[in-house]
């Protein structure tokens, strides 16, 4: 099968996988808010716009190469064929077939399908993944990473880590080609959306860049307090209602799997935010709005690669683990002395983990996947094949995230100078302020001119 089988699709089925695909794309300003909210108010405008550019960057790539090299016949367990739909080629234009009925009426035309929906919807929302995986990185290097190198790495990391750590996990035997890549099909481990790809890939490689890029100016010692908290609490609402799309979404129909992968990431997240915020106040002696944000996040991360695979108490399971650990998990960057600006490394590397591998654990027959974890009856079978696929994703992209780093920083540079950032993203990279209280401070609203005037 050289192309997605040609047929009519399923109309109830693409109308969600539209649906979804936009929902997940509002997910990147979601991220946008929410990490531009924790960051200082002279650097929020860069910080939004290292989400927003993803969008461009990610999204040409995609429909050139990416989707092709993502979901192309697998070439040496590596990668997908580049050439097969380089520029989406047999999948627009020139193949839409109509038929007509007895009457000579025109009926549903045939196009090419990847399940029971149109290819180029499919295409539509897995560039939704590859964009948000690209801005999630971002979250890292706040404050001190200059723009053009910004897109210049996220180009780069996109072809060379995300597009093949993709076709490992997501290219399924048979359905967009003949042969897929090898964790989800040869190991066969449990990653329904994204827990390695997404997450596991891109914690890694902020942990990567935050260490070749170096600290902010007086880390840690200096309070880096987030500016606008309200905008961190609505970026994780929109991240909540988005992640239905990603998760509901990744059963590529509108049907039974969607309603319970729905129903997992409720609970998961609900749980992880309650776990987040006890585990504060326990440790702090309060509760915090960043806490609760962050512990949505968490939660959301970790029943990502589980949604499939648990019942409502194995997603509470999930979500509880992942709320106490990412709350402890954050604290790591003082220890090992890196400087992760908005805690990538221990919500999305951390949580994507924790998901990941219970799996092996708390996974049930009586979910849509149908594998058994240790806790059911599974023995250590399932366990074993989610630290394989984790693991390998983890090393990877330290790999290569490392190999793109450099290539940017011995060519082009990484990082805003000293001067640029005392004064501040915004105003050092784009010439923007994102508050200008000078204009507040000097306007004349109100006023009565004088005679002098």
């Amino acid at each position: 099968m050289d192309f997605p089988t040609i047929g009519a699709p399923d109309t109830g089925d693409t109308a969600w996988m539209l649906t979804s695909a936009a929902f997940v794309l509002l997910m990147v300003p979601g991220l946008a808010f929410f990490y531009g909210g924790m960051v200082r108010a002279k650097s929020v405008l860069n910080m939004i716009m290292m989400s927003i550019s993803a969008m461009g960057v990610v999204g040409v790539l995609w429909v050139l190469y990416g989707y092709s090299v993502t979901f192309g016949e697998d070439k040496g367990n590596l990668i997908g064929d580049p050439f097969q739909y380089f520029g989406l080629k047999g999948l627009i234009g020139g193949t839409y077939l109509a038929s007509e009925d007895e009457a000579g009426v025109l009926t549903d035309a045939a196009i090419p399908l990847v399940g029971t929906i149109p290819a180029t919807v499919f295409v539509s929302f897995q560039a939704m993944f590859a964009i948000l995986t690209v801005a999630l990185i971002s979250g890292a290097v706040a404050d001190r990473m200059r723009f053009g190198p910004w897109l210049l790495f996220a180009g780069l990391w996109a072809t060379l880590v995300y597009f093949p750590v993709a076709h490992w996990v997501f290219s399924f035997d048979e359905v967009t080609t003949t042969t897929g890549g090898w964790i989800a099909n040869k190991l066969a481990a449990v990653d329904f959306a994204g827990g390695t790809a997404v997450h596991i890939n891109a914690g890694a490689a902020g942990l990567v860049l935050a260490i070749i890029l170096g600290k902010r100016k007086g880390w840690p010692g200096t309070p880096f307090r987030p500016h606008n908290l309200p905008f961190v609490m609505l970026g994780a609402g929109l991240l909540w209602f988005g992640w239905f799309g990603f998760n509901a979404g990744s059963a590529v129909g509108s049907n039974g799997i969607a309603g319970a992968t729905f129903v997992t990431t409720i609970a998961a997240t609900a749980a992880a935010m309650l776990a987040w915020l006890l585990t504060e106040r326990i440790r702090d002696g309060h509760a915090t709005s960043l806490g609760g944000a962050s512990g949505i996040v968490a939660g959301l991360v970790a029943i990502t690669p589980a949604c499939s695979s648990v019942n409502i108490l194995g997603a509470l399971v999930i979500g509880v683990v992942a709320g106490v650990l990412c709350a402890l998990a954050v604290g790591l960057k003082f220890k090992f002395g890196f400087d992760d600006s908005l805690d990538v490394v221990g919500v999305h590397l951390v949580g994507g983990l924790v998901g990941t591998l219970l799996v092996g654990l708390v996974a049930t027959s009586e979910a849509p996947a149908g594998v058994e974890g240790l806790f059911y009856g599974g023995g250590f079978d399932q366990l074993w094949r989610q630290a394989v696929g984790a693991g390998a994703v983890l090393l990877y992209s330290l790999v290569g995230t490392t190999i793109v780093a450099l290539i940017v920083k011995y060519t082009v540079g990484l990082r805003i100078d000293d001067d640029g950032e005392s004064m501040g993203a915004d105003e050092s990279e784009h010439a923007e302020t994102a508050y200008d209280f000078a204009a507040l401070g000097g306007s004349t609203l109100g006023r009565v001119p004088s005679k002098e005037a």
